[in-house]
């Protein structure tokens, strides 16, 4: 616990997966064949806290309303875009955290100084987190991913 709290203690981006992190990864259309989603609430509570206390937020879809600006969509080399976008900000490897559920996610994860899968993520991804979130993806796994990281930022974490 101690070496994923150090971990934690030094995110500075958390780049998420939307479909199976941020939503349960179903897709829903709709009468006109629109894609629909369902978000939890507490998910985005936390990114704002998250962001409150500094550390920048990458993701693909619902970034607006939660006041995310660095925003990927339809990103086929999950791994090249997170280069890019932290060679943008100035945070070495050491500094990212990875939030995913499936396969495409692996080059990502890999290249993370802080691999996190959401509970039912593919056994691949499991297999390759520094940590395993006990909530599911869309079910808040996600506010539990910036709980830890705002805990690990806490003095009384540090000691």
């Amino acid at each position: 616990m101690e070496a994923l709290q150090e971990r934690a203690r030094k995110i500075r981006l958390l780049v998420l997966d939307v479909d199976g992190v941020l939503t349960d990864g179903r897709l829903l259309f709709g009468p006109s064949g629109e894609e629909l989603k369902v978000f939890h609430s507490r998910d985005g509570a936390g990114l704002v806290a998250a962001q409150r206390a500094g550390i920048a937020v990458a993701v693909d879809r619902r970034a607006t309303e939660l006041g995310i600006r660095l925003v990927r969509q339809g990103a086929t080399n999950k791994a090249r875009e997170l280069e890019s976008v932290a060679a943008k900000l100035g945070v070495g490897r050491d500094e990212i955290a990875c939030v995913g559920d499936d396969t495409p996610d692996l080059p990502m994860l890999r290249k993370a100084g802080l691999a996190i899968a959401v509970a039912d993520a593919h056994a691949d991804v499991i297999a390759a987190a520094h940590w395993v979130t006990t909530l599911h993806g869309g079910r808040g796994a996600v506010r539990e991913v910036c709980d830890l990281l705002l805990r690990a930022r806490q003095p009384q974490a540090n000691a």
